[in-house]
């Protein structure tokens, strides 16, 4: 597609975290980048004059500085809704995982054990969505699908959606405390930045679980990590931490009632198709002069018309 459309493509594989200067030198000459989470901060950006457009091929836009590339005059844009489905269903995993201890059992049968620890149903119990925007609602249908009680918190939530889907929309201080899951699906910003924090994890069920599978820093890891070693919490599933990759001697890999993946959730091969082809539409556009479907900035400062 890029390629009928003009352009020359270079393929530039992530195999890990990348440093500021080796970003630098793959983005000289460059008009236009499709990425994943490498950071493009703002001393990224003044070191690549050509830059018109920066494509994520996910929803969350944190590792960009957005204000600067505004400032120069280069469009931001996301993939919202790409991977809503891979998401939800991993989600829905982790609250099997948690529910019927599957990760302590596999580790004691792999060492030779044979234990057998009794697990619950998921029918009946009781889920808390923070964040009700797209992927925490195919979670919560899925959540009602197995006969879950669903409780739901956002500042904007839509009300009429919520009772017409059975699920109740509650404060945080209720949703936490009523809960025998609580599952985040938020946007990292200022405001939820260690939303759950010390207190509000001392707010929950010593028999909850926590599920993150939307940005790390929305959990005050050291204090999850004091959560779960003074069973404040059961325990939690994290597909995403504070820093990533995820540190070989963090304390957080050390605690038995964790389940941990390498931010995976959107990591099927239908989410990441479509994410390729929303990408690659937005970056066309721009580099035509057209205002992309998923701008996060202002294009239409910079001279971009709508067509």
């Amino acid at each position: 597609m890029l390629r009928d459309a003009g352009c020359t493509t270079r393929h530039a594989p992530l195999t890990g975290s990348r440093s500021e200067e080796e970003l630098v030198e793959l983005l000289t000459g460059v008009d236009a980048v499709i990425a994943a989470s490498d950071p493009f901060t703002a001393s990224v950006l003044a070191a690549a004059p050509a830059l018109r457009v920066i494509a994520r091929t996910g929803v969350g836009f944190d590792a960009i500085d957005v204000d600067a590339a505004t400032e120069r005059g280069i469009v931001v844009c996301n993939a919202p809704g790409v991977n809503r489905q891979s998401v939800a269903e991993l989600t829905l995993a982790f609250l099997l995982m948690c529910a019927r201890h599957i990760n302590p059992v596999v580790t004691d049968v792999r060492s030779g054990g044979w234990g057998r620890p009794s697990g619950t149903e998921l029918a009946g119990t009781t889920l808390g969505v923070i964040g009700l925007g797209a992927i925490g609602r195919a979670v919560a249908q899925l959540a009602t699908a197995f006969g879950m009680r669903v409780l739901a918190h956002d500042k904007l939530i839509d009300n009429v959606y919520a009772d017409q889907h059975g699920i109740e929309a509650v404060p945080l201080e209720q949703l936490l405390s009523s809960s025998d899951f609580v599952s985040l699906h938020l946007f990292l910003g200022p405001e939820t930045h260690h939303l759950i924090n010390a207190e509000r994890l001392a707010m929950m069920k010593p028999t909850a679980y926590l599920i993150n599978t939307s940005r790390g820093p929305i959990v005050d890891e050291a204090a999850l990590v004091e959560a779960l070693r003074t069973n404040v919490i059961a325990g939690a599933a994290l597909d995403v931490v504070e820093q990533e990759p995820l540190a070989p001697d963090a304390a957080i890999r050390t605690l038995p009632n964790v389940v941990l993946t390498p931010h995976i959730g959107g990591s099927t091969r239908q989410a990441r198709d479509r994410s390729g082809l929303i990408a690659a539409h937005s970056v066309i556009k721009v580099l035509r002069g057209e205002l992309p479907d998923n701008a996060v900035n202002e294009p239409r400062a910079m001279g971009y018309q709508r067509v």
